[in-house]
Order: structure tokens, then sequence, then C-alpha cells
């Protein structure tokens, strides 16, 4: 019934054969075209706003453009529900499939001191309380780049970050230079990361312990103790495109700083009641 067409002269038979064909009246045909119509003019309006929404940030799931697209829907006089937004979402496959990565930018396997997990058993209430710390890598046609992030635990935001073509210690030292300039007045600050060399290396800790920020770090199994920072690596890829090969360096470095401008100010967190890390960082400061 969905495919009659409008145009009486291109159809087989008659409307009131095929009513009568299915046991319907013609009254009720022409109820259910009427629904079946605004149904679709809907659902063309929600992939618009879906379209437009997604220019911003290409990878947002269903339950986040719920909430960001809710001012949208209601100038529109849209009513529309989760379990619906995702037929239409999933009709149109426009859902969103996560990715694996595997990757190893850890050597645990060296001289410098290994610290322990002081924050195991912590509970995270303020911003500039806990920073984690990460490396993950980006690809480019000439080889891999390596992108260290600190991400402050209770806002989730990237305080800082650097991207390098290569695992030396100068990134991640960049990193903690950039997030501890741009927050100011750090009291009793834990800086947590895994046991890679580049952050057991003296001069890391020294700049730590220089800026009185407290050292802690995995002990066993690095990924699920520092799962916030893995988490937001995915996420910059799933979400951000950083999963691509870049032509160049350059390509990359630009692709990174609108990625985490984006997530910073853009990207709702179900942890954060659906708000964005910038809006809880600057609010809580």
């Amino acid at each position: 019934m969905e495919t009659l067409d409008n145009n009486p002269k291109e159809r087989p038979y008659s409307i009131a054969t095929i009513c009568k064909g299915y046991f319907l009246t013609r009254d009720a045909f022409y109820k259910y075209k009427k629904r079946y119509v605004k149904r679709i003019k809907i659902e063309n309006q929600v992939l618009e706003i879906v379209h437009k929404r997604r220019r911003t940030l290409p990878r947002e799931g269903a339950r986040k453009l719920m909430r960001s697209l809710k001012t949208d829907f209601k100038k529109h006089n849209i009513k529309i529900g989760r379990d619906q937004l995702l037929r239409v979402l999933r009709d149109n496959n426009l859902l969103i499939r996560r990715k694996k990565y595997s990757s190893r930018t850890t050597n645990s396997h060296h001289r410098f001191y290994k610290y322990n997990n002081s924050i195991k058993d912590v509970e995270i209430v303020r911003c500039n309380q806990v920073w984690a710390a990460d490396i993950t890598y980006i690809r480019t046609i000439k080889g891999f780049c390596y992108l260290a992030l600190l991400t402050d635990m209770y806002s989730r935001k990237i305080v800082g970050y650097d991207l390098s073509d290569s695992l030396e210690l100068t990134g991640c030292v960049r990193a903690l230079k950039k997030a501890i300039y741009h927050n100011k007045g750090l009291k009793n600050l834990t800086h947590h990361s895994d046991r890679g060399i580049q952050y057991c290396s003296n001069v890391y800790t020294n700049e730590l312990k220089r800026k009185k920020i407290a050292i802690s770090m995995t002990e066993e199994n690095h990924c699920y103790e520092n799962a916030l920072a893995e988490r937001v690596n995915g996420i910059l890829k799933d979400e951000f495109y950083l999963d691509q090969t870049f032509a160049s360096v350059e390509d990359a470095k630009r692709a990174t700083k609108n990625a985490i401008k984006l997530y910073n100010s853009k990207r709702l967190h179900l942890s954060l009641d659906y708000k964005t890390p910038n809006n809880v960082h600057q609010n809580a400061a």
C-alpha cells in the first residue's frame, strides 16, 4: 500500500479493488495514506536536522543526538522518541558503528622508577584533581605520529596535548607544559599515567615534582587502570576522524587541533549529564 502511485492511470487496480483485497474500507485506506505521508514528511525533516548536526559532529550517536537536537525538534514541532529516531537512522544507514583499535605505544620495560597507583580508590569530585595522561598514534602516509594527551578526569576536558612524529619524550613534556600554562593556580593535583618510559623518565617526573604535582601510575592492567585516557583516544578516532591516514604531519596537526576543539566545546557526555567538557570545567573552576 505504501508504494501506490498517486496517478490512477499507472495503477493496475482501482482503490476499491485493492481495499476489497485487503478487507479495508476506502475511508481506512485514505486515513492510513494520510498518516503515511505525514510520517514521511516528519522523517525527512528529522534527517535534514541530523545531517546538519553531523556536519559538525559526524559520528555523534543516537542518544546524544536526542539530547543535542531537542531544541531543533521542538522548534519544528517534531515529537520523536529514541526508538523512533534509532529506526530512522537505521533505515537510512546513519547508525554509527564503533571500531576497535590495537596499537602499542607503551614500553614499560625500562630502568626508571615506577610509581604506585594512588588514585585507585579516590573519588573524583573537582576539576584539576586528577589528570589522566596517555599517548595514541595518528597515521600519515609517511608513517605514524604520536598524540600525547592530558585529560581532566572530572570534566573530561583535554587540558593539554601535543602531536609529534616520534615517541620521544619531548611531545609529552610539551603537552604537560601546555596543560599547566592554561590552568593556573593548581593545588593538590595528581598526574596519572601508564608506566611508559616517557612518563617514568627523570625529565618528566622532575617537571611534575617541580610543579608539586603528585604522581600516580598503573600497576597491572594498564588499560583498565587508565580507562578514561583510553576512552578519550577512542572518541577522537571514532567520532572526529582521527583514524584516517593523513597526507602529512601538518594535515594531522590541523585535524587534531580541530577535533580537540570540537570535543571540548561541542561533544555532549553522558557522564556529565549531557554537558560539554568546557561547560563543566568552566563552571567548576
